[in-house]
C-alpha cells in the first residue's frame, strides 16, 4: 500500500518532484501545483509541512519564518507557470498568483538533487 498523498483542499502533491534521465526538465502542470501549493502555504491555507519534501531543508525553514506573506480573502489561484534553465539542473520559474484585488508574482528556483527537483529559494512580491 503507498503512502497517502498530502491533500489539502482540492490539491494532493501525490508524487515527488521526479522527471526522467539527466537533462530532462520538469513538467509544467507538476510545476504549477508545487506553485499552487507554496501560494496556499504563504497565504495561510496549507500547513507548510505538506511540501516539505519538496524543499531543501533552508528553504523549508525560510517558508516557515516567512509565515503569511500573501494576504488574499479567496484561496489563491497561480498561473502558468514562465520557466527558464538558467544552466543545467536547474530551474527557475515564476508565476501569477490571482489573489483577488490584488494579484502577486512568486518566483521559484529549483535545483535537481539525483533524480528529484527540490525548491532551493522563493520570493514574492
Amino acid at each position: 500500500m503507498s503512502p497517502s498523498p498530502h491533500v489539502h483542499g482540492s490539491l494532493a502533491l501525490d508524487t515527488p518532484l521526479v522527471w526522467g534521465p539527466p537533462g530532462a526538465l520538469p513538467d509544467e502542470r507538476r510545476l504549477r501545483h508545487l506553485g499552487q501549493a507554496l501560494a496556499e502555504v504563504l497565504s495561510g491555507r496549507r500547513p507548510p509541512e505538506t511540501v516539505a519534501d519538496r524543499l531543501t531543508d533552508q528553504a523549508y525553514r525560510e517558508l516557515v519564518r516567512a509565515g503569511r506573506m500573501l494576504d488574499t480573502r479567496r484561496p489563491p489561484f497561480v498561473g502558468v507557470p514562465h520557466v527558464k534553465e538558467p544552466s543545467d539542473g536547474v530551474v527557475e520559474m515564476c508565476l501569477l498568483v490571482h489573489c483577488g484585488e490584488r494579484d502577486r508574482v512568486l518566483a521559484l528556483r529549483l535545483e535537481r538533487r539525483g533524480v528529484q527537483w527540490l525548491c532551493t529559494d522563493f520570493e514574492t512580491a
